[in-house]
């Protein structure tokens, strides 16, 4: 069996590793094994933060319907409820930015919830 050195694979694997732990602080940026666990730790917290970021949108928007429907007098469950009574199939996400960005839009869609 031919002897097999590996130091350049080895190198370009750490090489690689320490590239995408740039930034991070301390050892966790310099020594092989530190880095490792960092970057096997932020992986882990990125996949989780993108399930969160998604939670954390909704209750946004939710927040802002909840806030523009009570200055036209109505709660935001029965705004939804008579929402889904119309037909009117806009989703949270669609609502939050008519509020923001064409607010005259968004009153008369609450005109046309009531109205029906």
């Amino acid at each position: 069996m031919a002897r097999v050195k590996r130091g350049t694979v080895s190198r370009r694997k750490h090489k690689k590793l320490l590239k995408k732990t740039k930034g991070y602080r301390g050892t966790k940026s310099r020594l092989i094994k530190v880095a490792k666990e960092a970057e096997l730790h932020a992986r882990a917290y990125s996949y989780h933060g993108r399930k969160l970021k998604k939670r954390d949108l909704r209750s946004l928007w939710i927040t802002r319907i909840g806030e523009a429907v009570k200055k036209e007098g109505l709660s935001y469950s029965k705004f939804i409820n008579e929402l889904k009574k119309a037909n009117i199939e806009l989703d949270r996400k669609i609502l939050s930015d008519l509020i923001v960005n064409d607010p005259t839009t968004f009153k008369k869609v609450v005109e046309n919830v009531r109205r029906s």
